[in-house]
């Protein structure tokens, strides 16, 4: 597979991607993107109450789901959904000896694109939350500041981004 770096800007630097975060991808404009992959973008998540929650974008915004792929293109995704899963499995396990495990989720439920959720989990999530979906949460957790993607992520987001060069190498 072939994976590029791309530019790191902070959300900061740049307006409006959020409404169209793949085309935003496509011209180098959305400053969450951790690489281009072979049929997608491994982006890292906009609020971060899990650290290093990260999304697998399709590269076309007009693929609504998994199957309006060819089963070629949907194997690359597939497999760009792996390598980013033991990507943030093996970034999370370094930084935090909480880390639990990696979930995997394609939804499709509220954004009209193909994409897929990365869920790191760890042992130090409530109780009554820990075994059960991340969808759960209650709302101030995906809206509060102090979870938004930040500088702070910095180090993480890199780590994840080597891990990414470092699978593609081992191929």
């Amino acid at each position: 597979m072939n994976y590029t770096k791309e530019t790191t800007l902070t959300p900061a630097e740049t307006t409006g991607w959020r409404d169209d975060r793949i085309g935003s991808a496509l011209r180098g404009e959305n400053p969450t993107v951790l690489r281009r992959l072979e049929a997608g973008f491994a982006v890292i998540g906009d609020t971060q109450f899990l650290p290093g929650y990260s999304v697998l974008l399709v590269d076309d915004p007009g693929v609504q789901s998994l199957t309006d792929l060819p089963r070629q293109r949907r194997r690359r995704f597939l497999e760009g959904m792996d390598r980013l899963g033991e990507a943030v499995e093996l970034a999370c396990r370094n930084a935090d000896a909480a880390f639990r495990r990696v979930n995997l989720e394609i939804l499709g439920n509220a954004d009209p694109y193909l994409h897929a959720h990365i869920w790191p989990r760890y042992d130090w999530e409530p109780a009554e939350l820990v075994h059960r979906p991340v969808w759960l949460y209650p709302h101030e957790r995906w809206t509060d500041q102090q979870h938004a993607l930040g500088p702070r992520h910095e180090a993480l987001r890199c780590a994840i981004g080597t891990e990414l060069d470092r699978l593609a190498d081992d191929e």
